[in-house]
C-alpha cells in the first residue's frame, strides 16, 4: 500500500521541511528557502559562483570548504563589511569568489538530504520561480516543491509564509504551463501565492521572517528576496554543488 502522504497520483506535489522532503518523492525537487538560502543561491548563480550546500557551520564546514577549494560563508553577525554570509547582499558584493560553501539549517540541510536520493534538486526562490518552473516543465517528470520553513527554539518546524509563497509561485507557473495534475497541497500553495502576488514585495517585508531580518539589521536581504522573477538562473545540484544547468 502506497503512503497517503506521497502525492504520487499527481504530477506536481508540495510539502514542508526535511520530513516532507522525505515523504513526498519527486524526480525533480524544488527546495524553497526564501529568507535566505535559495535566494542566496540564485544571487550567487547570477554572478557565476558555484554554491556547495552544507548542514553545519562548524569545524567540519571549514574542512569541507578547504577540501573543495571554496570560500566558507560565516554567520551574518560575523561577516562585517567584506565577509560573506548567508546574507544575499554579501554574496552580491563579493569579489573574487568562484566557489562558496553555504551552511544553512533549513534549505541547505534539505538540499544535502536529497543529494543522494536520486532526485534532481533545484534551488528556487521568488527571484527565479518562473525560470525554474519553465525548466522543470521541460523535464516531463513528477515535480515536488518543498518549502523549507524555519525552526522554533525547540527545534520544531515553523512554517514560514515566504517559503509558501516561493513554492506557490513555482507551482503556479507550472500550472500556467499546463503541467499537472496538481495535488491538493500544491494547489493550496499556488493559491497562497496568487493571493499576494500583486502585493509583493511589500508582503515579504511585512511577514514575520521579513520583520525578523529587518530587526536584525538586514533589510537589504529582504529587498533582494523580493526581486520577483528578476533572475533566469536555474541552479541545479550536481555532484554536491549548485550549478546553472
Amino acid at each position: 500500500m502506497s503512503s497517503p502522504y506521497a502525492q504520487t497520483a499527481y504530477r506536481v506535489g508540495f510539502d514542508w521541511g526535511p520530513a516532507g522532503a522525505a515523504a513526498v518523492p519527486g524526480a525533480v525537487v524544488a527546495v524553497v528557502d526564501v529568507l535566505s538560502f535559495t535566494t542566496s543561491v540564485t544571487v550567487a548563480a547570477d554572478r557565476g559562483i558555484t554554491v556547495l550546500p552544507y548542514r553545519w557551520r562548524d569545524s567540519s564546514a571549514i574542512e569541507y570548504a578547504e577540501k573543495h577549494a571554496a570560500a566558507l560563508a560565516v554567520g551574518r553577525s560575523e561577516a562585517g563589511a567584506d565577509g560573506i554570509s548567508l546574507s544575499p547582499a554579501t554574496i552580491r558584493r563579493a569579489a573574487g569568489v568562484e566557489r562558496l560553501v553555504l551552511p544553512s539549517p533549513n534549505g541547505s540541510t534539505i538540499s544535502q538530504q536529497l543529494a543522494d536520493s536520486g532526485s534532481t534538486v533545484v534551488a528556487v526562490s521568488l527571484r527565479n520561480a518562473a525560470a525554474a518552473a519553465e525548466w522543470a516543465a521541460a523535464q516531463a517528470v513528477q515535480v515536488v516543491a518543498i518549502a523549507a520553513g524555519e525552526r522554533w527554539r525547540d527545534g520544531s518546524l515553523r512554517p514560514a509564509v515566504e517559503d509558501l509563497w516561493g513554492a506557490g509561485a513555482f507551482v503556479a507557473r507550472l500550472q500556467e504551463l499546463g503541467v499537472g495534475p496538481l495535488s491538493p497541497e500544491a494547489r493550496a500553495a499556488a493559491a497562497a501565492y496568487r493571493e499576494v502576488a500583486d502585493e509583493l514585495p511589500e508582503m515579504l517585508r511585512e511577514c514575520a521572517g521579513g520583520q525578523e531580518l529587518k530587526q536584525y539589521g538586514f533589510p537589504e536581504d529582504v529587498a533582494i528576496a523580493g526581486e520577483v522573477n528578476s533572475s533566469r538562473s536555474v541552479p541545479v545540484l550536481r555532484a554536491g554543488a549548485f550549478v546553472v544547468d
